[in-house]
């Protein structure tokens, strides 16, 4: 079976937020003192998650991503792995983290089944990471060591570019994932809530970071397996292959072939639109899984053409980690 949305794309990859919590503070994504975090009840629990993704897979749905706030808050996410691992149907079991509490459990996600990791890192300087994030820079090291230790591959580390923040840092990155054979992604900055319009004055179209590179490095055309939008490049005579990942200067909106579920059950179709579908209400009273297939359809026909954070930046009011990563 497919999934198709009213606009002829086949949706084959679903981003599960398993906590909107998270363990560092990035000004572009949560505000400063921020704690209306939902309460842990009010979170899908695992057998309300294993149906719901079971429901994706039966339509065709192929990929997931297991994102937050930090999905590594969430208690017992190896077991949760396990579980949604064993679906028929699922190809494709991933990570999105910002690594601190990684070097804990890496292993036992790999055991569990995630295949590769995603790691947000957008520095690799510490008082400019400690500033960004407020966490330790050591801490997310560490995590990716063990990491690429346990097996985990390919770690990909997401790197948002902020004028006057961390675009100084650029060719640091591109040493550091060279080093560690980690594959580089530079993402856009999105006006996502109150903080993500507050950093819209760190904007940077990622042309302009690519070209600088191009006097540095010979870069080749790449490609890469994942379900994700990033165009890759090889630096030539290195394994080192840097994705661009842009949103806003040049939208994929008419190839996205994703949707995006909360931690509470809550479908958001596109992360520029505030079209929704509550899920687990319907969950809780006892729908059939014939009947959780349909509305997962009739749902998918909420996703709009496009996003309009280029038009209509204030349209879209919650924050990334109540959205999902």
């Amino acid at each position: 079976m497919s999934l198709i949305d009213k606009y002829n794309r086949t949706i084959k990859y679903l981003r599960l937020s398993v906590t909107d919590r998270c363990d560092l503070r990035c000004f572009y994504c949560m505000p400063n003192g921020f704690d209306g975090y939902e309460e842990p009840e009010d979170w899908l629990n695992f057998d309300e998650i294993e149906r719901v993704i079971a429901s994706f897979t039966r339509l065709g749905v192929s990929s997931v991503r297991l994102t937050g706030g930090e999905p590594l808050v969430r208690k017992n996410l190896p077991e949760l792995a396990k579980r949604l691992a064993a679906l028929p149907g699922l190809d494709d079991l991933s990570l999105s983290t910002n690594a601190m509490q990684l070097g804990k459990h890496a292993e036992a996600l790999y055991n569990a089944g995630i295949s590769r990791i995603n790691a947000s890192l957008d520095t690799v300087d510490p008082v400019k990471f400690k500033t960004i994030t407020q966490g330790k820079l050591d801490k997310v090291v560490e995590g990716l060591l063990a990491a690429k230790a346990a097996g985990l591959n390919p770690i990909k580390i997401n790197m948002v570019i902020m004028k006057g923040v961390n675009d100084d840092d650029v060719e640091d990155m591109v040493d550091f994932c060279k080093e560690h054979e980690f594959t580089l992604r530079f993402i856009e900055t999105m006006p996502m809530g109150d903080t993500g319009r507050d950093a819209v004055d760190y904007y940077i179209d990622l042309h302009e970071i690519e070209a600088r590179l191009e006097k540095k490095y010979e870069l080749i055309p790449a490609v890469m397996a994942g379900a994700g939008p990033a165009r890759y490049v090889q630096v030539a005579g290195t394994d080192l292959k840097i994705g661009f990942i842009t949103p806003i200067s040049q939208h994929f909106c008419d190839t996205c072939n994703r949707v995006r579920m909360s931690a509470t059950g809550t479908l958001y179709m596109c992360l520029g639109d505030e079209h929704k579908y509550e899920l687990r209400p319907l969950l809780r009273n006892g729908i059939s899984d014939a009947d959780l297939d349909q509305v997962i359809r009739d749902a998918i026909n909420l996703k709009p053409l496009k996003h309009e954070f280029n038009e209509k930046p204030e349209k879209v009011v919650r924050f990334m980690s109540m959205t999902g990563g």
